[in-house]
């Protein structure tokens, strides 16, 4: 979601690229919530963090949003990459009927939203939308 939002709304001055610790499906709670948002996730794919990290690319930045208990296996990267954290919950932890897990989900949908289009406002060359 993070990826898709930054794509959107600072993409003139920001390339986003997406990566987990242990990459596998799409949860589909997000495909759906970010459909709602007219944002079309679901022909993305995981990628492995191993497979970023041996392309060797310069990271201008390096944005993390796993929950406080998986910051800690969050990888170091070289050089002079900016590595931020923000803390967001995990939908695929999510519980109870599917009712409340949109709307759980939803909950971290707006969260990333607004903390991007806030960090992009301060950090892109192009207003945020």
């Amino acid at each position: 979601m993070a990826e898709a939002f930054l794509n959107q709304t600072c993409s003139d001055s920001f390339a986003a690229e997406r990566a987990g610790l242990e990459p596998g499906e799409l949860n589909p709670f997000a495909v759906e919530v970010m459909r709602e948002a007219k944002i079309d996730i679901s022909g993305k794919r995981t990628r492995s963090l191993s497979d970023v990290l041996k392309s060797e690319t310069d990271f201008d930045y390096v944005i993390t949003v796993c929950d406080e208990a998986n910051a800690a296996k969050c990888p170091s990267f070289t050089g002079s990459t900016k590595r931020l954290h923000w803390s967001f919950p995990d939908p695929a932890i999510f519980t109870g009927t599917r009712e409340e897990r949109l709307a759980q989900t939803r909950e971290v949908r707006d969260a990333i939203r607004q903390k991007i289009a806030h960090w992009c406002t301060a950090h892109c060359t192009t207003e945020a939308a």
